[in-house]
């Protein structure tokens, strides 16, 4: 059986938990805490070290995902949950346009770490301030190359949308050398 080491990242309140419960066949082993800063109390938890879920895609095939901390207190993790992975997500709430310099920050963190295909997810597009893909594509200074996909965190079809376009990266880079 071949597994597959994917970490899902990206800034502070982006989603990764959600994302990494909302397809995970065990229960997520997370290590939220409390937030007693007042001025990010844009939710009432963040994980501190990091999350961790299971998916069987067949007999063959079982993904690990890692979600990171998103706070950058907690960035010593990241290097950390990087050793191994075979690919990884930077998921970025397309709400928040504040958090793209940050979700920048991350994504060129993760790349000088491994050298391994990733994916940048636009989360929250289910949401009226959503911005377009495309606009976050320009906000986010990507490439054209680099796959920037629609995605909602609690919603399953969605999730697995994502995770298919990073395994394919990571076979094609397999196949490759």
């Amino acid at each position: 059986m071949q597994t597959v080491k994917i970490v899902v990242t990206g800034p502070f309140s982006a989603g990764k938990t959600a994302f990494i419960q909302t397809v995970s066949e065990i229960d997520v082993v997370e290590t939220e805490r409390k937030i007693t800063n007042e001025s990010e109390k844009i939710k009432e938890t963040t994980t501190v070290a990091m999350d961790f879920g299971r998916i069987t895609i067949d007999e063959d095939l079982v993904l690990y995902l890692f979600g990171t901390p998103g706070q950058r207190r907690f960035d010593f993790m990241w290097e950390i949950l990087s050793e191994g992975m075979l690919g990884f997500i930077v998921l970025v709430d397309s709400t928040r346009p504040e958090t793209f310099r940050e979700a920048r920050r991350i994504l060129e963190t993760f790349r000088a770490y491994a050298p391994t295909p990733y994916v940048v997810a636009a989360n929250k597009q289910d949401l009226p301030e959503a911005w377009e893909p495309e606009d976050m594509r320009i906000a986010l200074r990507l490439s054209p190359r680099v796959k920037l996909l629609p995605c909602v965190a609690t919603d399953k079809e969605s999730v697995k949308k994502v995770l298919l376009e990073l395994l394919y990266s990571i076979l094609e880079e397999i196949n490759h050398d």
